[in-house]
């Protein structure tokens, strides 16, 4: 089961469909039940994904003070944040504590940098 946000951060449930049990032999009925089931399942995907498609949904940043920032490395190159404590801040610069700023940070893979 998968939780998603929605654009008013609503939680969606996307369950996987309750398959229906196969007979012992191959069975019209049967497989017109399980096409019908999965037709469902996948027009409510398709629903959902065209909703963030056209809606341009961008999720909220984690906001973070710079001591409690996660390991750059463990975060991996290109994770995300926003700090609310940076010390004048630079574009591309390794972000430092002791201020009153608010900037975005993005890992490079060692460093938290600005930007």
């Amino acid at each position: 089961m998968s939780f998603i946000v929605t654009t008013e951060y609503d939680i969606d449930r996307i369950a996987a469909p309750n398959l229906p049990l196969a007979p012992a032999e191959w069975n019209r009925q049967y497989q017109d039940q399980f096409a019908n089931v999965m037709r469902l399942y996948f027009n409510r995907l398709d629903n959902f994904i065209s909703r963030l498609d056209a809606n341009g949904v961008v999720p909220p940043l984690t906001n973070f003070t710079v001591e409690t920032l996660p390991s750059a490395e463990s975060s991996g190159a290109g994770a995300r944040a926003f700090v609310t404590d940076a010390l004048s801040p630079t574009f591309g610069a390794t972000v430092a504590t002791g201020g009153a700023v608010a900037v975005p940070v993005y890992s490079d893979g060692t460093n938290w940098k600005v930007g």
